[in-house]
C-alpha cells in the first residue's frame, strides 16, 4: 500500500479539500505576473506567501469541517466535500487541532512576511485569519449569514494579490484590483456552486446561505451572473491595458462554463450538482491558469524581442 492510499491519508485529504487550492494558486500567479513585468519578482518571499496562503485555506477549510458538524450542517448532506467527522474517518477532535495547527503555521509565516515587508501586510494577514476562522465559527458565521461569497471572493482574489505583491515589492497601485476582479467573481461562484447543492440541506438546518435566502432561481441567476462577471471583467480589463491580450486565453473555457451553467440551471439532485460544484473548481483553476500562461507568454515574448 502506497503512502497516498493509506486511509488516515485519505481522511486528510478529504477534510482539507486540495482540489479547491487552486483558489490560492490563482491569484499567486496573477500577483507573479505582475511583480515580474514590474521587475520586482522575488522567489523566496512568494513562495513563503504561497505556502502562508495554503496553510490558512486548509484552516478555514478545517474550521468548516468542524463547525459545520458541531452546528449539525452535515446532517442532511448526501453529497458534498469534506464530511470527514460525519463519516467517521476523522474525530471532531482531531480536526480541531489540525485547524489550529494549520492556523498557527500561517499566521507564522505572516509574521515573518511582515518583518520583511511593511504594515499593510498586518491588516491583509490578520484579515485571511479572521475569514479562515469566522467563515464557519464564532458568533457571527459568515457561510450562514449570507456573506460566504462575498468574503472568499475579497480573500481569495485581490487581498492575496495584493498581499503576495507587497511583500516583493511595497510600492503596490491600485491596478492589482483590477487583475483580481475575473478571479475573484470565479472564486465566488466556487462557493455559490457549493450552497446551491446543499441549498436543502442548509435550509433544513437554518444555515441561512445566500443560496437559501435568494431561493433556487434567484440564486441560479447569481451563479450565472458571477461566471458572466468573470468573462466580462476579463475583456474589460485587457481593453484597459492593465493585461495582455494573450490573457484573453482564459475565454477558451468559455465552452465549459456555459455548460456548468445549463448544470445549475435544469439540475436539482446534489448528487448531480456535486460533480458541477468540483467542475467549477476546475474551471476556476483553468480559467485562471490560462490567463496567467497568457501573460507569462506575453512576457517572455517582450524579452526576447
Amino acid at each position: 500500500m502506497s503512502v497516498l492510499s493509506h486511509p488516515r491519508v485519505q481522511a486528510w485529504y478529504q477534510a482539507t479539500r486540495p482540489r479547491v487550492f487552486t483558489a490560492a494558486f490563482v491569484p499567486m500567479g496573477l500577483a507573479a505576473c505582475a511583480a515580474i513585468e514590474d521587475e520586482v519578482f522575488a522567489g523566496v518571499p512568494f513562495i513563503l506567501a504561497l505556502l502562508g496562503v495554503v496553510l490558512l485555506q486548509t484552516a478555514a477549510n478545517l474550521v468548516n469541517e468542524y463547525a459545520d458538524f458541531r452546528r449539525g450542517a452535515d446532517e442532511f448532506k448526501v453529497a458534498g466535500q469534506g464530511m470527514a467527522i460525519k463519516n467517521k474517518v476523522l474525530t471532531p477532535n482531531e480536526v480541531l487541532i489540525g485547524a489550529i495547527a494549520t492556523t498557527v503555521a500561517g499566521s507564522l509565516i505572516g509574521l515573518y512576511l511582515l518583518s520583511q515587508s511593511g504594515p499593510l501586510l498586518w491588516g491583509i494577514g490578520i484579515s485571511a485569519v479572521l475569514v479562515a476562522i469566522t467563515y464557519t465559527a464564532g458568533p457571527f458565521p459568515l457561510a450562514y449569514n449570507g456573506l460566504g461569497e462575498v468574503a472568499a471572493g475579497i480573500w481569495m482574489g485581490p487581498l492575496i494579490v495584493i498581499g503576495a505583491y507587497y511583500v516583493m515589492d511595497t510600492n503596490i497601485y491600485w491596478e492589482l484590483v483590477l487583475i483580481s476582479l475575473p478571479i475573484t467573481f470565479t472564486v465566488a461562484a466556487i462557493l455559490h456552486a457549493n450552497n446551491i447543492r446543499d441549498l436543502e440541506a442548509d435550509r433544513a438546518v437554518n444555515k441561512r446561505t445566500l443560496a437559501v435566502m435568494l431561493g433556487r432561481d434567484a440564486a441560479r441567476k447569481e451563479f450565472m451572473l458571477l461566471i458572466g462577471a468573470a468573462y466580462v471583467s476579463l475583456i474589460i480589463v485587457v481593453i484597459g491595458g492593465w493585461m495582455p491580450f494573450t490573457a484573453l486565453l482564459g475565454l477558451l473555457t468559455v465552452p465549459t462554463a456555459r455548460e456548468l451553467v445549463t448544470i445549475f440551471n435544469t439540475e436539482t439532485a446534489p448528487e448531480i450538482l456535486h460533480p458541477a460544484q468540483g467542475r467549477t473548481a476546475k474551471l476556476h483553476g483553468q480559467f485562471g491558469l490560462l490567463i496567467v500562461v497568457g501573460w507569462l507568454g506575453w512576457l517572455a515574448a517582450t524579452a526576447v524581442f
